[in-house]
C-alpha cells in the first residue's frame, strides 16, 4: 500500500501548498532587514514610474530594525553602471529615499572585464550601453578582431530578434571568442510590450555551443555582491539569507536567482508576465493563480499584485 503524504489527495504524490496572494508588502515586512529590489517591471515599466512601490520601500526603511537599520538594495540586470540607472530612477521621479544602493549587471560586467587588462572587446549592442566601458583598460574593435565579445542587448530591440544575429554569433563561434552577457533577461516589459534583451543573444550564442559568462539574475555572483554591498552599508556583515526579501516581477531570473540562493522571494504579477496572468489592462484584477503557478519551473514564495505597502 502506498502512503499518501500529507496535503495530498494522490498516493504518492505531493500537492504543494498554495502560494499567498499578499494585499501589500507591509504584511511581511517585519521578518526582513533588507530587500533587494529589482527595477523594472517593479518601480516602472520602462514609460510610467509605480509609485506605490517606492513608498512601500520608502516605508520599509522607515521601521525600527531589528538590531540594525532596514535596507533597500535595487538590484537590476541592466547593462550600465548604477550610476546611469540612478539618473532614469531621478528621471522617472523616483526618490532617492526608497533606496540605500545599486546594483547592476553593468556593474558586475565591468569587473569582468577588468579581469582581462588590454583585452581586444567587440561590443555588441546599442550606443547608449557604452558608458560600461567607460575608463577600462580595453580596446574596441570589430567582431573579426576580438578576442572577447560583451553583448548588452540588440541595436534595435523595436523590431530585431536573435535570428537577425545569427551570421554574426556563427562567426565568432568559429573562433571560439567568449561572451559576457550584460543583461541575462530575455525580455522586459516597456509601455506594456514585451522587448527582447540580451539575454536571447546569449542564449543563441550558447546554443551554436559559444562560452557565456552571465553577470547578473539569477547567476548566484549577484547575490553575493549585493548581500556583501548591502553589508558595508552599515559596516557590518550581511544579514542571514532568510532576513532578505527578493522582489521582482520575473519567474526566471529574479524568483529563480533568489530560490536558488535561499532567499524569500516575492513575485510582483503586474510585470513581465502580466499577460499570462490576465492582469495586462488597467483595470484588470488579480485572480486565482494556482493553475498557473504550477505549471512553472519555479514557485515564489508569495505574489504581489503590484508593490504596494
Amino acid at each position: 500500500m502506498t502512503d499518501t503524504p500529507a496535503g495530498s489527495s494522490v498516493p504518492g504524490r505531493l500537492v504543494p501548498e498554495p502560494v499567498p496572494t499578499l494585499p501589500g508588502l507591509a504584511a511581511i515586512a517585519e521578518g526582513y532587514d533588507l530587500i533587494l529590489c529589482d527595477v523594472w517591471g517593479v518601480l516602472h515599466d520602462g514609460t510610467n514610474a509605480h509609485p506605490g512601490a517606492s513608498d512601500a520601500l520608502m516605508r520599509f526603511r522607515a521601521r525600527p530594525g531589528a538590531g540594525r537599520p532596514r535596507r533597500v538594495v535595487l538590484v537590476s540586470n541592466a547593462p550600465r553602471p548604477w550610476a546611469g540607472v540612478r539618473t532614469i530612477l531621478d528621471g522617472f521621479g523616483i526618490p532617492r529615499e526608497a533606496y540605500d544602493a545599486i546594483l547592476t549587471s553593468g556593474d558586475l560586467t565591468r569587473s569582468l572585464i577588468a579581469a582581462y587588462p588590454g583585452a581586444r572587446i567587440h561590443h555588441l549592442g546599442p550606443e547608449r550601453d557604452a558608458p560600461i566601458f567607460t575608463g577600462l583598460d580595453l580596446t574596441l574593435v570589430r567582431a573579426e578582431a576580438a578576442d572577447r565579445v560583451v553583448c548588452t542587448g540588440l541595436f534595435d530591440d523595436t523590431r530585431e530578434t536573435a535570428e537577425d544575429y545569427r551570421a554574426t554569433l556563427e562567426a565568432l563561434r568559429a573562433r571560439a571568442v567568449p561572451m559576457i552577457c550584460a543583461n541575462p533577461d530575455l525580455v522586459v516589459e516597456r509601455g506594456g510590450r514585451l522587448i527582447p534583451c540580451a539575454g536571447l543573444i546569449a542564449e543563441a550564442y550558447e546554443a551554436l555551443g559559444g562560452a557565456v559568462t552571465y553577470a547578473g539574475k539569477p547567476h548566484r555572483p549577484v547575490y553575493e555582491a549585493a548581500l556583501e554591498l548591502a553589508g558595508g552599508l552599515d559596516g557590518a556583515c550581511a544579514p542571514e539569507p532568510a532576513r532578505v526579501l527578493a522582489i521582482g516581477d520575473a519567474l526566471r531570473t529574479d524568483i529563480a536567482g533568489a530560490a536558488g540562493f535561499g532567499i524569500p522571494n516575492l513575485l510582483v504579477a503586474r510585470g513581465i508576465h502580466a499577460e499570462e496572468l490576465g492582469v495586462s489592462a488597467a483595470q484588470a484584477s488579480l485572480g486565482d493563480i494556482a493553475e498557473w503557478l504550477d505549471r512553472q519551473a519555479v514557485r515564489p514564495d508569495a505574489v504581489i499584485e503590484r508593490l504596494v505597502w
